[in-house]
């Protein structure tokens, strides 16, 4: 099969592997398309430190199963799935036992421990993959996969009042379906970014606002989510909030934080969050929601065989929404 691979920090290799064979306990699954998340930069890049060496990475995977293997349940060849960042937890530690299963300090991860969707093909735990909604395309399907239900859990954990205000810094694949949420909650949103295509699609989407990288929302927030990757930002949203808001960093990565003013910044009960990865429940409610409600994915797509330049368009801020590859029709 082609896939993308990589092998050495900061580039992405087009190359020929053997189809992988399932375990026992996993699907095969035919790959139709795959997000671009900004975690499979940060592997290309280096700044997560690798797992496995070399490995196509990708975890917004839509696809068809091929081969089960003999103890694998719950989706039949032929079965429509989605395989998601989250591979494999232990079900015995603490965190586990808790429904914390995003804490397992023995998790696996699609596209960093494991071979992930930038390929023809791609195995996942049958307990892991998702039963997908009807009514959506796969290049719209693909970013609810990682985007959409990290983005749920950023949501949740910043507890966000009925009716509150919202505020969203950096607007890329997982902010522009985090605010579609959030609004149809009863939020209002107001969004922060630097891009000015970002700034329009958060405004064509219901935001109450959108303004610069240098610009402050109209009125304090009850919570705040960042999403951008900075976290000279982190100060900046933090003075934003209103006594006792709460801001919940989204991602995996995050650049230094400035030193923190406890009055300027975190007096008055505000409270600091991180979010680590999701549970598989975080993903079967974010993905009900979807079905109840429709999603509009904004989507830019590149051919399977441009991913190397997807991920520097990523890098860039030139992808309006999120960049999701798609396969070519199956050969053979």
């Amino acid at each position: 099969m082609r896939a993308w691979v990589v092998r050495t920090p900061g580039r992405i290799e087009f190359t020929e592997l053997p189809v992988p064979e399932p375990a026992p306990d996993e699907l095969l699954v035919r790959v139709r398309t795959c997000g671009v998340c900004r975690t499979d930069l940060h592997v290309r890049d280096g700044d997560l430190p690798p797992h496995k060496s070399p490995v196509v990475p990708g975890h917004e995977v839509v696809g068809d199963v091929v081969a089960i293997g003999e103890r694998a349940q719950g989706h039949p060849v032929g079965a429509r799935v989605g395989v998601p960042w989250l591979r494999h937890t232990c079900g015995t530690c603490r965190y586990c036992a808790r429904h914390q299963e995003n804490l397992c300090p023995h998790s696996k991860y699609t596209g960093w421990d494991a071979d992930g969707g930038y390929a023809e093909y791609v195995t996942v735990p049958a307990a892991y993959a998702y039963t997908l909604p009807t009514g959506y395309g796969d290049t719209e399907l693909a970013p609810l996969l990682c985007a959409g239900i990290i983005g749920y859990r950023a949501l949740r954990r910043a507890d966000l009042p009925p009716g509150g205000r919202l505020g969203i810094y950096g607007f890329g694949g997982s902010a522009h379906l985090t605010a579609q949420v959030a609004t149809g909650q009863g939020a209002t949103v107001h969004v922060v970014t630097r891009s000015p295509a970002a700034r329009q699609l958060a405004r064509d989407l219901g935001a109450a606002s959108a303004v610069g990288s240098d610009g402050t929302p109209p009125e304090p927030l009850d919570a705040a989510l960042l999403f951008a990757p900075v976290g000279d930002l982190v100060p900046v949203a933090l003075e934003a909030l209103d006594s006792g808001g709460t801001l919940s960093i989204a991602g995996i990565y995050l650049s230094p934080i400035p030193p923190l003013d406890y009055e300027r910044h975190l007096f008055r009960e505000r409270t600091l969050r991180s979010v680590t990865a999701n549970t598989r429940d975080d993903g079967r409610e974010f993905l009900a929601e979807a079905a109840a409600h429709h999603i509009r994915s904004t989507v830019t797509p590149y051919p399977f065989e441009e991913a190397d330049r997807a991920l520097d368009d990523l890098a860039a801020d030139r992808v309006n929404g999120a960049a999701v590859l798609t396969m070519p029709p199956t050969r053979g």
